[in-house]
């Protein structure tokens, strides 16, 4: 579902995929591939949210003023709270990144972590553990970040030819 908040309403890309039991409302922007799976909501009326070219974003997540670059997997039952998400980066399942955190570009946030408010996770490093600990990166997990976002551009494509429902053509509440 998509709705309205004071007078903005999501504006999503042609090419992006939002399922129909998601719910986005207000200050969201999908840029081109980007894609919403079931059950997530991105809620755009504390500040805006950004999703980024090729990002996916994944079922029960929950983004309220957040930025998620391009190339990004957002995990299963991820919480992003006013925080910034860089370039090819891997947000794992049930992880929790915290108001005012940074994750750089090319990072890891292993599944189950939590990022502490204001923490910056550094170009090139995984954060892993409650609250994280950083390492640097191996080549192994670089080319896992591609991977996962390579699956969901498929599994995306996918869903857009199968005839179902579209993000423009099922009805919202933006009356």
């Amino acid at each position: 579902m998509q709705r309205a908040f004071e007078g903005t309403r999501p504006s999503i890309a042609d090419s992006a995929f939002v399922s129909e039991m998601a719910y986005l409302i207000g200050d969201v922007t999908l840029e081109e591939n980007a894609s919403v799976w079931p059950f997530t909501c991105l809620r755009g009326d504390y500040g805006p949210i950004s999703v980024g070219t090729d990002s996916n974003v994944q079922d029960f997540t929950m983004l309220h003023e957040a930025t998620v670059g391009s190339g990004v997997t957002i995990g299963h039952n991820v919480v992003v709270d006013r925080a910034t998400v860089g370039d090819d980066v891997l947000v794992g399942i049930s992880s929790t990144i915290l108001p005012g955190a940074t994750i750089e570009d090319d990072c890891i946030v292993a599944a189950g972590s939590l990022i502490r408010e204001d923490r910056t996770v550094p170009s090139g490093h995984m954060a892993y553990g409650a609250p994280a600990e950083i390492r640097p990166l191996s080549e192994d997990h670089v080319d896992e970040i591609r991977w996962y976002c390579e699956e969901y551009l498929t599994l995306a494509e996918r869903y857009r030819n199968d005839g179902s429902i579209r993000h423009d053509e099922y009805e919202d509440d933006t009356q």
